[in-house]
């Protein structure tokens, strides 16, 4: 490798240009190469971004370009294929969520980074930003108490243009519904916050939407901690918001969003007993950063040039992962609680999350 992160762009849809722009902003990075399913996709967007050179697939990016980092923007279906492609090429990958259909394939993507001695990042980009640091510091340090109770929400709209796209809306393309497409987001910031989960009991509601696929999440979290967490995502839900509240000992902390989060998006609320003094000592840096892909692009091209491992943005790749899993094997049970160890050696939800859905658009 050398001093400049050479990087590739497979699928040129709306959330490549955030890889592009964040590659273009960080100063030791450059675009070089990219590719769609479309050439004519794939030309527009490189004429937007530089005029790196165009492919016609991913085999003959890799081996023309040879590009030290390969994102990965396409459709979940097609991750799997694609990292592994870009590993045996000697390329790292940071990979859109979710990073695959299921656990054992997402299994295969991390042994072939071990094997490859490559990283794979995944883009959780909630995690990132100033404030999401300092809260994270606050609850790790105890200075807010025990974390009690907390919620989780993901109230999306999507409409039925949305799903009119032929790889959304179905298990086998798609991988899942609104849990796994977009709860998924603060799901992971909640566990980033939380730490481990210990136990998933969860329903999926199809109620508006035409879609095989759940519209509409619910479930309870339990977490190692203790803390006791209820969860929504949504795509029926007119006015949108990103929301988790976390009740601990001392305070409330929330953040309400929608796509990113900055510190006007945080407040930490001290319980009555809280000294002034106290309050004061948590009160947000000086200096913000907001969330995106810019500052997580920054963090993990930064740890692959100093050979270092990946940041705690960029991590534990499989954990939120399988908190979702969980909630569709829970859904799958009838409700039934799922631990990890269940998880472990699921008999079906382990290969995809398929999964009964409660359909009460007949009551109309």
């Amino acid at each position: 490798m050398t001093n400049t992160l050479r990087c590739a762009i497979v699928g040129t849809g709306a959330i490549a240009n955030a890889h592009a722009a964040a590659i273009a902003e960080y100063p030791r990075a450059e675009l070089v190469a990219v590719t769609d399913l479309s050439r004519d996709a794939a030309a527009a967007f490189a004429a937007r971004h530089g005029e790196p050179a165009v492919y016609d697939d991913l085999d003959a990016l890799l081996e023309e370009a040879r590009p030290d980092v390969v994102h990965i923007c396409t459709p979940p279906s097609a991750h799997p294929a694609q990292t592994l492609a870009a590993f045996a090429a000697g390329a790292h990958v940071v990979v859109e969520k979710p990073p695959a259909p299921s656990l054992d394939e997402l299994d295969a993507m991390t042994d072939a980074a071990a094997a490859a001695d490559r990283q794979l990042a995944v883009v959780f980009q909630q995690r990132t930003g100033t404030a999401a640091a300092h809260v994270k510091r606050l609850l790790d340090s105890g200075a807010l108490g025990r974390p009690l109770l907390a919620q989780c929400q993901t109230l999306w709209f999507r409409d039925a243009d949305y799903f009119a796209v032929p790889w959304r809306g179905k298990w086998e393309t798609e991988g899942g519904g609104t849990t796994l497409g977009h709860g998924i987001h603060q799901l992971d910031l909640l566990a980033f916050l939380l730490g481990d989960w210990e136990r998933v009991e969860a329903r999926l509601w199809r109620l508006d939407r035409e879609t095989a696929t759940e519209d509409v999440s619910t479930g309870t979290v339990v977490f190692a901690s203790g803390t006791v967490a209820q969860v929504v995502s949504s795509t029926v839900s007119p006015r949108e918001t990103s929301s988790i509240r976390i009740d601990t000992q001392k305070a409330t902390v929330t953040v309400d969003h929608l796509y990113g989060h900055g510190h006007e998006n945080w407040r930490i609320t001290p319980a009555p007993h809280v000294s002034a003094d106290e309050a004061a000592s948590w009160a947000l840096p000086e200096v913000e950063e907001r969330s995106g892909h810019a500052p997580l692009l920054r963090d993990v091209f930064d740890a692959l040039l100093a050979g270092r491992a990946l940041p705690i943005t960029a991590d534990a790749p499989a954990r939120t992962f399988e908190l979702v899993a969980a909630i569709y094997a829970s859904a799958a049970a009838d409700g039934a609680a799922v631990t990890p160890a269940d998880l472990a050696t699921h008999p079906t939800h382990r290969r995809g999350f398929a999964s009964p859905v409660i359909d009460l658009r007949a009551a109309e």
